[in-house]
């Protein structure tokens, strides 16, 4: 056996006896809710989606398509002025709203306001698909977890804007998954080694108090005393956009109701088995984001 594929099956066993537990087909459907016949599309959660800016509107569009297709009842996407007009033309069944942007076209902290009283009355919010990086994006994530009181998705700039500013987490008075790639998890302080991986996200959960998805080969998903490894996916996901599809069936699922890291965990087996179905039936050179959305409802079913 190679000594790579011998370190991996050390490591899977080593995971085993930590408590870890593999997400599969099986347990998705239990944790998907039954929908009651008389239910109406208030019953099946209200998401809010903040995101995009200039020459980023297709995150949003993403995030929100993935989270309808993954059965979110209402969903509302507020993107920057600049470039409302575009995601509003996109986008049918999702309702758009514009928030007020800087020049650049990038939320600016006159937004507050309005997503504030927009989340007053939602189930989850998602904030950070293609926002960009500015002063005031930190202080509308701040504002955010300060005031929301449903689940909050931080995910991409949502993210990248607690680089050096971490200790923003501490006043969140809401539930918080966060969903960082490799760079981001860096940017989080957290350690990348093959021995140091399982051990970092752990202790950055624990000590904000937070569901920590750590993306890639074998995503790993903790919080509220639980570990989950994901056994599907491939490298044909590894496109733009992909993690925006993720964000959004992460959030519709916690509008329908499952806890955060249920929701993470639940989300990321979905998002692969539905890549892998992609890339036996496109190949992985070819395959997008958006054959995964298109597909999402084949898996559900």
């Amino acid at each position: 056996m190679p000594s790579n594929m011998k370190a991996a099956l050390v490591r899977m066993q080593q995971l085993h006896h930590d408590g870890v537990r593999i997400m599969d087909a099986k347990t998705v459907d239990a944790l998907l809710p039954q929908r009651d016949r008389n239910a109406h599309k208030g019953n099946f959660g209200r998401v809010l989606i903040l995101a995009g800016s200039v020459g980023f509107t297709g995150a949003p569009c993403l995030a929100a398509e993935a989270a309808l297709r993954t059965g979110a009842g209402l969903i509302f996407v507020g993107v920057p002025e600049a470039v409302y007009p575009i995601v509003a033309q996109k986008l049918d069944e999702p309702m758009v709203f514009p928030l007020a942007c800087d020049e650049g076209g990038k939320l600016n902290t006159r937004a507050i306001p309005e997503i504030v009283r927009r989340l007053e009355n939602c189930d989850a919010c998602l904030v950070g698909p293609g926002l960009g990086r500015s002063e005031a994006i930190l202080d509308v994530v701040s504002a955010i977890l300060t005031h929301a009181r449903c689940p909050v998705i931080l995910d991409a700039d949502g993210i990248n804007c607690l680089e050096g500013h971490i200790d923003v987490l501490g006043q969140a008075g809401c539930p918080v998954i966060l969903t960082p790639h490799d760079g981001e998890f860096l940017r989080l302080g957290g350690n990348l080694a093959p021995e140091g991986r399982y051990a970092s996200a752990k202790a950055l959960s624990e000590t904000w108090h937070a569901t920590v998805l750590l993306k890639g080969h074998r995503t790993l998903t903790v919080g509220a005393g639980e570990v989950w490894m994901n056994p599907t996916g491939n490298p044909g996901m590894a496109t733009g956009g992909s993690g925006d599809v993720l964000a959004g069936v992460i959030l519709s699922l916690l509008g329908q109701g499952l806890s955060p890291v249920h929701a993470a965990a639940a989300g990321a087996w979905l998002h692969g088995a539905v890549g892998d179905f992609c890339a036996e039936s496109l190949g992985e050179y070819g395959m997008t984001p958006t054959d995964m959305i298109a597909n999402l409802p084949i898996f559900l079913k």
